[in-house]
């Protein structure tokens, strides 16, 4: 498998700063670039205005993120190019990886412990079973 274009979902959590570590260590060995995916959700129009000073701050904090992964990216000599955008993280993650046709997604697992630990985060879960580009989901 030929991998030169990855999607890594983020979102700020310790998991997804695991799966973009992980995406990083593979795109040196392919020479590769990572696209990193930050959705952000949508409210429902009847209660989108009381959460439009929520959106701004979700934004603020998701150009944060991404400014932090491309300067990782960056430190191991990966290109990171970033996309935020609004949706059902599941769907617009498997849409834009088979849109665009990425070889790789790499995805954090939401493990919290205890039993919840041997299953998958339900986007992770989700994306796995939507993509139909190969997943590797990373703990």
């Amino acid at each position: 498998m030929n991998i030169k274009k990855i999607l890594v979902p983020l979102d700020g959590s310790k998991n997804s700063i695991r799966g973009l570590d992980r995406a990083i260590y593979i795109a040196r060995q392919c020479q590769a670039t990572i696209t990193g995916l930050y959705v952000l959700p949508i409210y429902p129009r009847n209660i989108a205005d009381a959460f439009m000073p929520f959106q701004i701050q979700f934004t603020k904090s998701a150009k944060k993120h991404m400014t932090t992964a491309k300067t990782m990216a960056a430190q191991k000599g990966v290109l990171f190019k970033s996309k935020i955008i609004f949706g059902s993280p599941m769907a617009e993650i498997a849409d834009l990886a088979n849109k665009k046709k990425f070889d790789l997604v790499v995805i954090g697992s939401r493990g919290h412990g205890g039993v919840k630990e041997k299953f998958l985060g339900s986007v992770a879960q989700g994306v796995v079973h939507r993509s139909k580009v190969p997943v590797l989901v990373v703990k």
